[in-house]
């Protein structure tokens, strides 16, 4: 007996053994242009309801959406299946994938779209702060993924309005940027020269890019003849996707990717000395080769270990904490030398906007909020500039002329100051009466100039 749902949302057919067929007409083969009809199998028809309704939302069978009400987990990943996957960064498929897993389905998934309102919304993620005590910035990534699997339920007439876009997070704190004194930097430079990689230290204050773009660097990104570096990939750890959680083995690869973002893909000119460093680099690693013989790789990254394979992340921190430790400096992150870069391009007159471009940012008004406490010390100088423009020379009060009035009264004379109303003398001579007004001027100038 067969259960027909309406409009053509497909149907449930109870089978002779016991199971029940769901089958659902939808899609396009795009080889042949016919249509496609999907028949899979439920032990149960609870189940094969369930089955039915993620078949009709895989498929986009408009009718059964509009009668049915899609969970949040179902429409995730359906999202991710269809709009994400292949299209996103296997650091950033990840990150999304467990943002689904560990934080909203278990909490949310099996609420209807159409119940998720900015109010519920709010109270998720007020709890995940309170309780769980996420960062500001965990919040707004997690929100930033949510809010683009929202609009695009939107633009499929699946809900009227995207509920995560009215909601009031936390704005992340200013990340606090620490970075090397001169003296600091000039210490761990000459203890780089006391290790094998060493140079890669120079290289990274000299140019400010990031460890996995460092580590992903080959011999063909850089240009000796125009003197210019190409950030063209990345070298990161990361989780393998679409493991099953009760897998045993590695959960983690090395993966060689494109650049963070659009704008991390760029040249930054080397200096004279950073490409001698590197040509003496490249001495060590022809070196390597000679003794490493049949075993050494010929990988072509420039950053490698004696057998010529790549370093990763990890193992390559290792070598820095070795480096400061020759240093004697305590623990700086490696991102300090990025931040250290950028402060002395600041400090010795590099405009924004060329600063942004070489640490590839991806606005100028990141670079400056990022290095405002940088950009401040230089407004300070910048205004002792303008200091000479208030720097009228004010002579001494007593070297101030002030007019005195001599009358005739009472046999004598009256003296007063027009510009000290408060102050009158009278005496029975000029010679008299002069010491005594410039001694009550004195007085009353002193007056002013104490509590005016």
């Amino acid at each position: 007996m067969a259960k027909t749902r309406s409009n053509g949302e497909g149907n449930i057919r109870l089978r002779n053994d016991g199971r029940y067929e769901v089958r659902v007409s939808g899609g396009v083969d795009f080889t042949t242009g016919q249509h496609i009809r999907i028949s899979r199998y439920a032990n149960s028809m609870e189940e094969a309801i369930q089955l039915l309704h993620k078949l009709n939302l895989a498929v986009g069978n408009s009718s059964a959406i509009q009668n049915q009400k899609i969970v949040l987990e179902d429409w995730l990943e359906l999202w991710m299946d269809i709009y994400m996957k292949g299209h996103l960064k296997q650091s950033t498929y990840m990150s999304y994938e467990t943002y689904a897993r560990k934080h909203f389905n278990p909490a949310l998934g099996k609420i209807p779209l159409t119940e998720l309102t900015p109010r519920l919304l709010q109270q998720f993620y007020n709890y995940k702060m309170e309780t769980e005590k996420l960062s500001p910035k965990s919040i707004s990534n997690m929100n930033l993924y949510l809010h683009k699997a929202l609009d695009q339920a939107v633009r499929e007439g699946i809900i009227p309005d995207n509920p995560a876009s009215h909601l009031d997070l936390p704005h992340s704190p200013r990340p606090q940027v620490t970075i090397f004194t001169r003296d600091e930097q000039a210490r761990l430079v000459r203890a780089s020269y006391q290790h094998r990689y060493g140079v890669f230290i120079r290289l990274v204050l000299m140019t400010g890019i990031r460890l996995g773009e460092l580590l992903g660097l080959k011999w063909e990104d850089i240009d000796f003849r125009s003197r210019m570096m190409h950030i063209r990939r990345t070298l990161n750890r990361l989780q393998i996707p679409g493991l099953p959680e009760n897998h045993k083995g590695p959960k983690t690869e090395i993966v060689l990717q494109e650049p963070k973002t659009s704008n991390s893909a760029r040249s930054i000119p080397l200096l004279p000395n950073v490409l001698q460093d590197l040509l003496r680099w490249r001495t060590v690693q022809e070196a390597d080769r000679a003794v490493a013989g049949e075993r050494y790789q010929e990988s072509g990254m420039i950053v490698t270990n004696p057998l010529g394979g790549y370093i990763e992340p990890r193992t390559f921190s290792d070598y820095y904490a070795q480096i400061l430790a020759l240093a004697g400096l305590p623990h700086f992150t490696f991102h300090a030398l990025r931040h250290t870069f950028a402060s002395r391009a600041i400090e010795q007159g590099m405009d924004e906007k060329t600063l942004s471009v070489l640490l590839g940012h991806y606005s100028v008004s990141f670079t400056l909020d990022t290095y405002a406490h940088v950009l401040d010390d230089h407004k300070w100088e910048g205004m002792q500039l303008m200091d000479e423009l208030y720097s009228i020379d004010q002579s001494a009060p007593g070297q101030q002329v002030y007019p005195l009035l001599v009358t005739p009264e009472n046999g004598g004379y009256t003296f007063t100051a027009p510009d000290f109303p408060q102050v009158s003398i009278w005496a029975g001579t000029v010679e008299d009466g002069l010491p005594q007004i410039r001694a009550a001027l004195k007085d009353a100038l002193l007056t002013d100039l104490s509590f005016g």
